[in-house]
Order: C-alpha cells, then sequence, then structure tokens
C-alpha cells in the first residue's frame, strides 16, 4: 500500500526486511493535479489505470497494473501495450463507461485518471484509492509533460526521463537527416467515413518535432482531437505530401477500402503518388506515452525508407 515505513527494531529484521523498505519507503511526493496539490508516499503495487497514455507510462518504466479500461474501439488492451503485459490486466469498462463496482473489487492503492473524468466520479474514484487527474489531455500539453505527472505519482520520473531522453535525441537525428520538410496529415478512416486528426495531439507534436509539417486543417484543430467527418468531395482539405491512413476497427478498415475504389481518394496528391503508409490507429489517433512513441518512430523510419525510393 502507499505508506511510509518508519524505522526498524532490530538491525537483523532490517536486513530481512531490506528489499521490502527499498520498494516502500520512497520520498513523499506532492503533484500538480487538476483537483490541487496530492501528496503520495512510497511506491504503488495494485495500479489501475483508466487511461490509455497512464497504462503506457507504466508498462514503460516495469509497472504492471492490475486493471485498465478497453481501448477506444475495441475490447481489450491495444495490441501495442497488451504485448507489455507480462500477466492478463482486468478489464474495468470502457473509455466512455468505467465500471466503479470492478474497480472497487480490484482494491487499488493508486489511480491513475485523465483529465476529463467529472469532477463527481472523480469524488467517487478518490474514495476508493489515491487518484491522480492531470491539469490536461496531450491536446492541450506536451505529451512528455503528461506522461511525467503519471511516471511521478509511480516514483518513476527518473526512468521515464531516460526514455524521453533517448525518444528526443532519435527526433533529433531524424530532424536532421530532412533534406526539406514534408507536408503530411494523419487521416483516420471511420466506418462513418474520414476525419483529420488535430496537430496538436501526441502523433502531431511528434511529427513536428521530427522536422515535419502538418497540414493547414490539421493545424486549424485546436479545442477537439479532431475534425468532423469529411465527405468525399472535401477529401482534398487531407492531401499532402504523405498520408498516415489509420482505423480503428474491421469495420473502419471496410470503409476505407471501399471508399479507395472512390474518383474523389484516387485524385490525391499523395494518392496518385503512392506516398500513403497505413498506421496503427489505435496509436497515431489516441495513443500518447513511451511506448507510442516507440512505434510513431517506425512510422517515421518506414516514411524515410519509402522518400529515398
Amino acid at each position: 500500500m502507499l505508506s511510509i515505513q518508519r524505522g526498524v527494531a532490530q538491525f537483523t529484521l532490517a536486513l530481512a526486511l531490506l528489499g521490502t523498505a527499498l520498494q516502500v519507503t520512497a520520498a513523499p511526493r506532492t503533484l500538480d493535479t487538476a483537483n490541487g496539490p496530492i501528496t503520495l508516499e512510497g511506491q504503488p503495487q495494485r495500479v489501475v489505470t483508466l487511461d490509455e497514455t497512464a497504462l503506457d507510462v507504466a508498462l514503460s518504466v516495469g509497472i504492471q497494473p492490475v486493471g485498465t479500461l478497453a481501448t477506444r474501439g475495441g475490447t481489450e488492451v491495444a495490441p501495442y501495450l497488451a504485448e507489455h503485459l507480462q500477466d492478463k490486466i482486468a478489464i474495468v469498462g470502457s473509455v466512455r463507461e468505467p465500471n466503479l463496482e470492478a474497480i472497487l473489487r480490484l482494491k487499488p492503492d493508486l489511480i491513475l485518471a485523465p483529465a476529463n473524468f467529472s469532477a463527481v466520479f472523480y469524488d467517487k474514484l478518490a474514495k476508493i484509492a489515491p487518484t491522480i487527474q492531470p491539469k490536461g489531455s496531450s491536446l492541450d500539453m506536451p505529451w512528455q509533460d503528461l506522461s511525467r505527472v503519471y511516471a511521478q505519482a509511480l516514483d518513476q520520473e527518473a526512468e521515464l526521463d531516460l526514455q524521453l531522453n533517448k525518444i528526443s535525441a532519435a527526433l533529433q537525428s531524424y530532424r536532421q537527416q530532412q533534406a526539406a520538410p514534408l507536408n503530411v496529415s494523419v487521416l483516420r478512416w471511420n466506418p462513418q467515413g474520414p476525419i483529420i486528426m488535430s496537430s496538436q495531439l501526441f502523433a502531431g507534436q511528434m511529427l513536428r518535432e521530427a522536422g515535419l509539417n502538418t497540414i493547414a486543417l490539421a493545424d486549424r484543430i485546436t479545442d477537439k482531437p479532431h475534425s468532423d467527418t469529411l465527405s468525399l468531395e472535401n477529401l482534398t482539405q487531407a492531401d499532402g505530401d504523405w498520408i498516415f491512413l489509420a482505423t480503428l476497427n474491421a469495420e473502419g478498415q471496410q470503409a476505407l477500402e471501399q471508399a479507395k475504389q472512390q474518383p474523389a481518394f484516387q485524385r490525391l496528391t499523395a494518392v496518385k503518388n503512392n506516398h500513403l503508409l497505413a498506421v496503427d490507429g489505435q496509436v497515431w489517433s489516441s495513443g500518447s506515452g513511451p511506448l507510442a512513441a516507440q512505434v510513431v518512430l517506425k512510422g517515421l523510419q518506414r516514411l524515410a525508407d519509402h522518400a529515398e525510393h
């Protein structure tokens, strides 16, 4: 549990408990959260993550949460995160409907929540365990800062910084290798049709750090994650030198395959030049964190490899 063990009566007992003591005697840390300063002590043992970034950060620093939400558009953890799980994790609801009873049954000692939970729901969570809610999302704050809030709650800020430094170095190297900036877009195809993801989101932030230019429509979307659904007639607004093309589920993929046969799709410059790169929609449209960053870096390398030919 989140507590500080103070003192040991006998030296021999101290030696016997050394491993445990090192695990739970971290210095108190105060986090600046959406609900004011919250002080945590020790290292959590039973973490529930109600945000995909929180799960990403936890797994990236070696923490195995006991519960989490199903990924957007799915019923389980996103595949890019599931491969880092050592054991099956309890699903405690969906992004739209977390299950308080399921969370309570897991007896968490720390809950990592997103910024958009209501005050009423936060109060219910806080009665179960200390609950950390950042002041913003990757839409309105650097994704590294968002990750750092969760890492600080887990008492793993130093480990996170090591990873962020490596990611920053990789992006800087990529930027230096660019002959000329390319205009790129992240287009997600839903069953209802295509949407452009805001360049303020995690993937857009990484693209700009890599020295790429995001398209004008993506840059104008500053107060929501994505555009309204585009008609095929307005699809040219999504055009660029390259398009990162994402889907979240089979229905979206089917809609995309049908759209590819339409003249409006074929008229896109990126399509004419065969400059489409299929990417993981879970990462490129809703992910954030060090593990998601590794996926995006692989996508950037694919772009570099294709652009050379």
